[in-house]
C-alpha cells in the first residue's frame, strides 16, 4: 500500500498571522530566526486576515518542471521536493512556474528552498500557539476534517435561523 502524501494545511479561520511559523522554520533550517530563511511564509490577505502557506506538492510538479538544471526532484513516498544546492543556480524558475508562491530564495545561499517537512516533524506545526491553524497529515484525512468543520457551521447556522 502507498503512503499518502502528507502535506501542512493553514486553517485560515485560526491563522492569526503571529509569524511564529516563519521563526520556528527558519531557526530549524537556517539556525537563525531571520524570516527570510523561512521555508514556510505567512501571506496577510486585508482586510480579512492571515494564512501559513508551505509547499503542497503539486501534482505534476511544475517547479521540477520548470528547473533547466534539474536541481529540483520529488522524492518517492513522501513526495517532499529536494533541492541539489551544487546544481541550483537561483535562476528562479522554478519560483515562477509554482502555482503557490511556496519557493523562495535563500539570501545567503543563493539557492532556492522548498518546505521538506523536517522530514515528516514540521517545526512549524509544532510551534504555531493557535490550535488547528497549522496541521500536518495526509491530505485525505485533513480534507474530511475540514468537510466536517464545514458541515458542523451548516448545521448550526440551519439550526440557529429555526429558532
Amino acid at each position: 500500500m502507498q503512503m499518502q502524501k502528507k502535506i501542512i494545511f493553514c486553517d485560515p479561520e485560526k491563522c492569526l498571522g503571529c509569524y511564529i511559523c516563519e521563526f520556528a522554520c527558519s531557526a530549524s533550517k537556517g539556525k537563525s530566526t531571520d524570516p527570510l530563511l523561512s521555508r514556510i511564509r505567512v501571506v496577510n490577505y486585508e482586510p480579512v486576515g492571515s494564512m501559513a502557506l508551505a509547499c503542497v506538492l503539486c501534482q505534476g510538479t511544475p517547479c521540477v518542471k520548470a528547473c533547466p538544471r534539474k536541481a529540483l526532484s520529488q522524492e518517492g513516498e513522501s513526495h517532499v521536493i529536494r533541492v541539489n544546492e551544487k546544481k541550483c543556480n537561483g535562476c528562479l524558475w522554478c519560483l515562477g512556474a509554482c502555482p503557490f508562491g511556496a519557493i523562495s530564495l535563500d539570501p545567503e545561499k543563493k539557492t532556492v528552498a522548498v518546505c521538506d517537512y523536517c522530514d515528516g516533524d514540521p517545526e512549524c506545526v509544532k510551534y504555531c500557539p493557535f490550535d488547528g491553524a497549522l496541521t500536518y497529515g495526509p491530505i485525505d484525512e485533513i480534507a474530511h476534517a475540514k468537510r466536517k468543520d464545514v458541515f458542523k457551521r451548516i448545521i448550526e447556522e440551519t439550526a440557529g435561523k429555526k429558532a
